[in-house]
């Protein structure tokens, strides 16, 4: 595609949005969302931190951040039992 054609588009979409506005409650699911991704990714730092003295590593990616993110606790905890038992 043009690059001209995807900034004309991209400033037609921006023009819309500031006219419009987006939808009160579509932002906060997504900040929710966001915010919930965030700590999933810090649960995993932390398990990562600790878990580094008996050889525990759990990548961090969007994936896992999800899982720990929304599940909390539990979800840190069902990524360290599918590395160990099954990694």
């Amino acid at each position: 595609m043009d690059p001209v054609v995807v900034a004309l588009a991209f400033l037609a979409l921006l023009v819309l949005l500031l006219s419009f506005g987006l939808p009160v409650k579509l932002m906060q699911w997504v900040s929710t969302g966001v915010f919930k991704i965030v700590i999933g990714a810090l649960f995993i730092f932390i398990a990562n931190v600790f878990g580094s003295m008996f050889g525990l590593h759990i990548p961090i990616n969007l994936f896992t951040s999800v899982v720990a993110g929304f599940l909390g606790i539990m979800g840190v905890g069902s990524l360290v039992a599918i590395h160990v038992l099954i990694l």
